[in-house]
């Protein structure tokens, strides 16, 4: 690849936009900008594009499209979950997930537990994993509400979601999954899962920001976070962003087939640029390796550096990347997923996470191979102790 060229391995932060839902969402941007709630004929158009967004986003979840709410992104959804679930709980309010959750999730359970709402966060092992016996102890007769991810945003850890949704349906608690990361990237069936909610953003799976949509299963009853006109079914007030819905069942369409056909050029573009690192850079280590992961995630941990330091020598030499989520850029605190994992370990400052796409290319791999190793090795000779001199003075007399 020419030099000077940008090498993006932030995927999880968010996607370049397909080309093919470009194409999609423009006739929504100029021609087609009726509200899709009137009831003239020109809508008509924009109604129907939202119906098969709908429709094409349901056959990659596996459910159906009257069970798929559209709303803004991943925070909303998230949201609107842990709100409906409690608004209708008749068990007392308490609210089980884990200390790994991403921010949209986390800090609404802190803000509960704040005002005095129970909330049990569930810690994990050393590799990111749930210990499902604990998890299973934590419900109780006042539990309303179960929330794990599907896949870690940091360390790309996949939890065992149909095995803790099973738990949640056999106690008769709501279970809620944020499958922000996970979507579009591994296969997912809901039809036949017991899971009551499901989160997800258009812009993690090559979509447009500001998109996303809330999974409710027809037999859970839900209370809209947003109140206003029958939008959505009633499930979610406000004017349809018909441009983005449009993208996202265009991407969703894009991904069913993605996935179908089990392509893993991303999983082996990840494990080989892992191979070299672990094997150009001593005391290099992977977050969450004992794990199952998602193909597109490495998160590695490296002796000797502080992950800022080493973020602002790769953004010179064009390598994009993170330290760990992208809301919590600008922060001064460390990790707390991978403080969950090793709490006394200084790991959570020196981890550099790498997360692929569909388009990245075997070219960009072998850039990032050069780089990153000519970086840290940088650093730490930078940060190394250095001799002290010492005069020479005559001996006394």
């Amino acid at each position: 690849m020419a030099e000077g060229e940008i090498v993006y391995l932030d995927n999880n932060a968010t996607t370049q936009l397909d080309p093919a839902v470009i194409e999609e969402m423009l006739p929504f941007l100029t021609r087609y900008y009726g509200n899709p709630s009137s009831g003239y004929g020109f809508a008509v158009t924009a109604r129907k594009a939202i119906n098969l967004a709908r429709e094409r986003l349901a056959a990659l979840l596996g459910c159906e499209p009257v069970e798929i709410v559209f709303t803004s992104g991943g925070t909303e959804s998230n949201n609107a979950a842990v709100n409906s679930a409690l608004q209708l709980d008749a068990r007392g309010g308490h609210v089980v997930t884990s200390s790994v959750e991403h921010s949209a999730v986390l800090r609404p359970c802190q803000d509960l537990a704040k005002r005095g709402c129970d909330v049990t966060f569930l810690g994990l092992d050393r590799h990111g994993n749930l210990d499902l016996a604990e998890l299973e102890a934590a419900i109780r007769p006042g539990t309303a509400l179960v929330s794990i991810m599907w896949a870690n945003n940091e360390t790309g850890v996949v939890f065992p979601i149909e095995k803790i949704a099973e738990i949640c349906h056999e106690k008769r608690v709501l279970f809620h999954t944020d499958a922000v990361q996970a979507t579009g990237k591994i296969p997912m069936r809901l039809r036949d899962s017991p899971i009551n909610f499901l989160s997800l953003s258009a812009h993690k799976f090559h979509g447009s920001k500001g998109v996303g949509a809330l999974y409710v299963s027809r037999q859970t009853r839900f209370n809209a976070l947003i109140a206003g006109g029958s939008q959505e079914s009633g499930r979610r007030g406000g004017t349809e962003n018909v441009a983005s819905i449009v993208g996202l069942g265009k991407a969703a369409e894009v991904a069913f087939k993605y996935v179908a056909e089990d392509k893993c050029n991303i999983r082996s573009m990840r494990d080989r640029f892992e191979k070299s690192a672990l094997g150009a850079v001593s005391g290099a280590s992977v977050n969450g390796a004992g794990a199952v992961r998602l193909p597109n995630t490495s998160s590695i941990s490296f002796e000797g550096i502080e992950s800022a330091s080493a973020l602002l020598l790769l953004d010179r030499q064009g390598i994009c990347c993170s330290a760990g989520s992208a809301c919590r850029t600008g922060s001064q605190d460390a990790s707390h997923v991978l403080r969950a994992m090793n709490p006394s370990s200084d790991g959570a400052r020196r981890s550099l996470r790498f997360s692929l796409g569909r388009f990245n290319t075997d070219a960009e791999i072998d850039r990032a191979i050069e780089v990153v190793p000519k970086v840290i090795e940088k650093l730490r000779q930078s940060t190394a102790p250095r001799p002290v001199a010492t005069a020479c003075l005559p001996h006394p007399s």
